[in-house]
């Protein structure tokens, strides 16, 4: 009877994690005695299952298809005719305790061992947050220590809409020592996010955040302060102005030009839809910072450090949940994320080094036409570093690492899930053709162009709502305890606004998981957090200051590339539409398409 089955599949056992064997029985009713055999059955099979495992700690052997117990337990004849068991095993912790290298397998065990102390102070702890916490939102029990961080899975913002649908509209939940609430409506996104904006306006960072944004000083997480509002206004008013964004118009047209003409160079070759974009904006973006752009070599493998400093962001990392372990820093999420930004601090400090240096040459007397200093955002940081001593060098490497990072990642990523919904819905993309060749003719896409393009606009919209790129926003944390849907939220806990549901839910939006763009051609819709229902770049005091570029960007390399060429996906590659959760939520398979030459005269790609 113990004897493994030769077509057995291996079952990966690892020690210390939970396992549960479930069981179901198909009886047949003409045989009053099936239904006991069946459950003696049940009870061998379960028992011979559980010894095995426990036998061998390093794996066990699971056969996936039907097991036939009328053989293996030596049953009647019936049995073996009719009788079916299928065993589940589900790994409750296999999303947090995949063990990928020795250091991750160190982190598993210094926990194992610090188990019983932790559970002594969570009980204690817990003990007295239930006798003082009253009226809390609904939500699950955890376990000891980890609280609910098991049970969690990958895709968080699809396990959140689903505990709204049992728990409500606002929940919470405890992960390690943590308090998270979530919500889950238009009403509470409200009250969060306007009538008490000012209460949830601070953050609640995870340590990769700090490690890669100089100590928080920067605009995306930096708390509620002057400090927050003065980055803030030097941002928005020198680099997301209507006046600046016009007077870089320029440097879009060059780079998007550019970009024309790098893929007709790759006509009918595959191309990397997401890697085009990124270099197109961050091309931009450089020459908006410190006039010019990234072709030199200080940005040789940028695109690779900074998908690594996204997938640091939202990579799961215990310290974050129980602060008494960072110290550690068991899963190395630190160390690997400040060896991240040590590469942008060599970027930074080579850049700015030339321009002091230019600088300098230019106050010695030197006017050589390539010493020229125009005032880019570089040039005004320093003379503001000059006549303020309270801003300085690392204040100015922050900002940078605020416009390089999120303009170039997310207008990518939203490139890239764009195409890949025209290129899903070919009436989709037959209707954006005929617009471009209404309002553009057979010539160059302008930037002037860009206003009367009205469907790809509503496309863009449409888009943006299946698939905002950050569907649970960035965390907020109150800076008090405060009513929120009837519920106290407790000062310092971490608020989540889940529009991946909002944008989702079939009370703001009839037939909401197809892709239809006409429902945004009628009334108005905008990036300006204004209507609760599309949410895509936030609302309130945090709203993305970068949305403003972005749009332009977005628009204007889409309209050029949809224009400009037909796509057509490779015969070899089976295409999928689907997600992969993160800091920022990416296409789970890149997009890849084949370029043709649409317009008719070749000098325009030129």
């Amino acid at each position: 009877m113990n004897e493994i089955p030769a077509d057995a599949t291996p079952f990966p056992h690892r020690a210390g994690n939970l396992f549960r064997i479930q069981y179901s029985v198909n009886w047949n009713d003409e045989d009053p005695k099936l239904e006991k055999d069946y459950v003696n059955q049940s009870r061998v099979m379960y028992n011979f299952m559980t010894n095995y495992v426990s036998k061998n700690p390093r794996g066990a052997f699971l056969n996936y298809r039907d097991l036939d117990i009328g053989a293996m337990a030596g049953t009647g004849k019936n049995a073996y005719r009719s009788g079916k068991i299928y065993f589940t095993m589900n790994n409750y912790w296999s999303w947090w305790w995949e063990v990928d290298n020795e250091r991750d397998e160190l982190a598993r065990t210094i926990l194992t061992i610090l188990v019983p102390v932790l559970a002594l102070l969570w009980f204690k702890w817990t003990t007295s947050f239930i006798r003082n916490g009253t009226n809390r939102p609904p939500g699950p029990y955890g376990l000891p220590v980890v609280g609910y961080l098991p049970f969690l899975g990958h895709n968080l913002h699809e396990r959140f809409t689903e505990m709204a649908h049992k728990y409500g509209p606002i929940f919470s939940l405890r992960l390690g020592s943590k308090f998270h609430v979530v919500v889950n409506s238009v009403d509470l996104a409200k009250v969060v996010a306007r009538e008490l904006d000012q209460t949830f306006a601070n953050r609640s960072p995870p340590i990769a955040a700090q490690a890669i944004t100089y100590g928080l000083i920067n605009v995306v997480w930096s708390n509620n302060n002057a400090h927050w509002r003065n980055m803030r206004k030097l941002l928005v008013s020198q680099v997301m102005s209507n006046a600046n964004l016009n007077a870089c118009q320029g440097f879009r047209t060059n780079e998007v030009r550019k970009t024309v003409g790098n893929v007709y160079a790759k006509i009918g070759t595959p191309v990397d839809i997401n890697e085009i974009a990124f270099d197109t904006e961050l091309n931009v973006v450089t020459s908006m910072l410190w006039g010019c752009s990234s072709s030199g070599d200080y940005f040789q493998g940028f695109r690779e450090v900074e998908f690594k400093i996204i997938e640091l962001l939202g990579a799961p990392n215990i310290s974050d949940f129980i602060p008494m372990l960072s110290w550690f820093d068991l899963q190395g999420r630190k160390r690997e994320m400040q060896k991240q930004n040590e590469h942008l601090d060599r970027i930074y400090d080579s850049i700015i080094e030339e321009r002091i240096e230019r600088n300098s040459k230019k106050m010695e007397g030197e006017v050589e036409e390539d010493l020229i200093i125009k005032k880019d955002f570089l040039q005004i940081m320093l003379e503001l570093k000059d006549a303020s001593p309270s801003f300085d060098i690392t204040q100015m490497k922050a900002l940078l690492s605020d416009i390089l990072v999120a303009a170039t990642d997310t207008t990518s990523t939203m490139v890239e899930w764009v195409m890949a919904e025209i290129l899903h819905n070919p009436n989709v993309k037959k209707k954006i053709q005929e617009e471009l060749t209404e309002v553009i003719d057979m010539d160059v896409v302008q930037e002037s162009h860009l206003p009367k393009l009205k469907y790809l606009d509503a496309v863009i919209k449409e888009t943006f709502r299946l698939h905002p790129p950050l569907p649970l926003l960035i965390q907020r944390c109150p800076d008090d305890s405060c009513i929120v849907g009837g519920y106290t939220v407790p000062k310092g806990s971490i608020v989540y606004i889940n529009i991946w549901a909002i944008q989702r839910d079939p009370k703001n939006w009839p037939n909401p998981l197809e892709f239809r763009p006409d429902r945004f051609l009628n009334g108005k819709w905008d990036y300006n957090g204004n209507n609760f229902k599309f949410l895509p770049f936030g609302a309130g005091r945090r709203i993305c200051p970068g949305s403003p570029l972005g749009e332009k960007m977005l628009k204007y390399i889409l309209a050029s590339l949809l224009h400009s060429f037909e796509w057509i996906l490779p015969t070899d590659e089976e295409f999928e539409i689907s997600d992969e959760f993160g800091f920022v939520t990416k296409k789970r398979k890149p997009l890849v398409a084949i370029p043709l030459q649409r317009l008719s005269d070749a000098t325009l790609y030129k």
